[in-house]
């Protein structure tokens, strides 16, 4: 079944069935405020009628056997009122009046007049009698104190059907009215859906979105939607990788303002607002092309679409050739070294040299011990205590000392936010392990690592022997492309990466030369803000 097929029968279903349920409910509720107008009604007008002299005066005559003659009278006030019948009775339940004459002196039908007789009570009931089913009021006459006869004010249901009659008529012509207009209205959104989705179910729909986010993703430019309010409607991975190297998610972007991401290509977008125009930008050193397309509308303009790729020569070029050779060369040398370690101990096996075999193992696994017993104590979050046994390991084979400090102590947290703070420590101890190496022939090259989460803010410091940060750098240390290391390598990423997630977070990133000489990278974090991404 179709969607539009399939929500006008479920809408039409639940509307007949609220107006079915609301309809009952107003006529019930109706017929009882209209059973308790007429007691109330009639107990008011049987209460006045008791109090009447005229009334008390024939009452008394016919209980002490005298002449009297009420029927007129009390005809007269029938006439003059709504009611279908009033019979006063004395105290014998004896007929003074009645509509029909020859009814009076009569005895009246009905066991509900003596609790009015008996006892003195005012009160309705619904019963049959000689006119037939009727609604009756009673109230008692009273002289001097004693009861003396009572007073029954009757409607007709035949009469008050009728009039409960109309009044559902006149209910359900304008229920009716309110059930054609909500059809009328079901069938008008089925239409609009209808000519809005141009008549394509939500699974082709969803398909379609789902398509054209692939090509986007294959894509190799960077394209980047933005709404007329500049925030980011739409991002490829391509563009994901060239701001943040992939770090964030495609929902991290998605309707946050472009300018967090990239001012300058925000302010490229704003300076020729609804007309294609070309430019460049740059994301730190590196050097971007950018072609701009409004996203016009007979509505008006609803954005932009913007593709921009990176602005590189030939000698740029042949520099990340270059980094890539030798990034691959290193991969290589660090296959070889621990192919030979198996090599050697394959050999000591085979030679039956178990003692030396053990000896061997136990040399390259005692050095991991107090590490690792200091990182299961104080890191319960997995992602972390890994990263921190693998730059231990990185360390240990370029030859710098790595501590963690023994007052450490980081809680577990959901992936989302694990992984973010992986990326932020890892790079942070990355760029400390190089300075500290580079720096080995002034000082003996340490990294010292600290993580808290004990207060109400997530410490991360990472300290290195390094010769620290250039000055001419100093004010754009955190910028993307900028770096104090060789220009032919691949750098000024680290920082600008951690940079990023800590503004994602709402944080702070602080570095300081110390009085030992050495170089302090700080982060804190807001734990209220982690526990909102979280």
């Amino acid at each position: 079944m179709k969607l539009k097929s399939y929500l006008a029968l479920t809408t039409v279903a639940t509307t007949s069935s609220i107006v079915i349920v609301v309809t009952t409910a107003i006529f019930f509720l109706l017929q009882n405020s209209h059973q308790e107008g007429i007691e109330a009604r009639g107990l008011e007008l049987a209460r006045v009628i008791a109090h009447d002299p005229v009334v008390i005066e024939a009452v008394d005559a016919k209980n002490k056997q005298q002449s009297y003659y009420l029927q007129n009278y009390i005809e007269d006030i029938r006439t003059r009122t709504d009611a279908s019948f009033i019979v006063v009775v004395d105290k014998n339940a004896m007929r003074l009046s009645h509509p029909e004459p020859q009814k009076v002196g009569k005895h009246f039908i009905g066991d509900d007049i003596y609790p009015a007789l008996e006892r003195g009570n005012e009160y309705s009931s619904v019963a049959s009698g000689s006119l037939g089913k009727a609604i009756r009021n009673f109230s008692p006459i009273f002289m001097d104190g004693k009861v003396i006869g009572a007073i029954c004010i009757g409607y007709l249901s035949e009469k008050t059907s009728d009039i409960l009659l109309q009044q559902y008529g006149h209910i359900g012509m304008l229920i009716g009215i309110v059930y054609l207009l909500g059809i009328g209205t079901i069938v008008a959104f089925v239409f609009k859906m209808k000519r809005t989705f141009l008549d394509y179910e939500p699974e082709f729909i969803v398909n379609k979105f789902r398509e054209h986010e692939m090509v986007l993703d294959s894509i190799r430019d960077a394209i980047i939607a933005v709404d007329s309010n500049m925030n980011i409607a739409t991002i490829n991975n391509s563009a994901i990788k060239m701001l943040s190297m992939g770090i964030l998610g495609r929902y991290d972007y998605v309707n946050h303002p472009l300018s967090r991401y990239s001012t300058p290509l925000s302010h490229l977008v704003l300076a020729n607002q609804g007309v294609f125009h070309q430019g460049e930008f740059n994301i730190g050193k590196l050097k971007y092309k950018a072609n701009v397309y409004p996203i016009n509308t007979p509505k008006g303009l609803l954005g932009h679409a913007i593709v921009f790729f990176a602005n590189l020569d030939q000698n740029e070029l042949e520099g990340e050739v270059t980094y890539l050779k030798n990034y691959t060369e290193l991969l290589r040398s660090k296959t070889h070294e621990y192919s030979n370690k198996l090599n050697v101990l394959s050999g000591m096996l085979q030679i039956e040299k178990y003692d030396e075999a053990i000896d061997f193992i136990q040399q390259e696994t005692d050095r991991y011990q107090s590490i690792i017993r200091n990182i299961v104590l104080s890191v319960s979050d997995s992602a972390v205590a890994s990263l921190l046994l693998a730059k231990f390991n990185k360390a240990a084979d370029i030859g710098v000392r790595f501590t963690i400090d023994i007052d450490t102590n980081l809680s577990s947290y959901e992936k989302n936010i694990s992984e973010k703070l992986v990326t932020m420590v890892g790079n942070l101890i990355d760029n400390a392990l190089l300075a500290s190496w580079q720096n080995k022939e002034n000082k003996e090259p340490e990294v010292h690592v600290y993580l808290s989460d004990r207060s109400n803010h997530i410490i991360l410091e990472v300290q290195d022997s390094g010769a620290g940060v250039p000055e001419d750098i100093t004010e754009h240390i955190l910028e993307f492309g900028v770096s104090s290391k060789l220009d032919d390598e691949q750098s000024g990423i680290g920082l600008y990466l951690v940079k990023q997630l800590v503004d994602y977070f709402h944080g702070s990133i602080d570095w300081e030369r110390t009085e030992q000489h050495t170089t302090l990278f700080s982060i804190y974090l807001d734990k209220n803000e982690i526990t909102n991404y979280d």
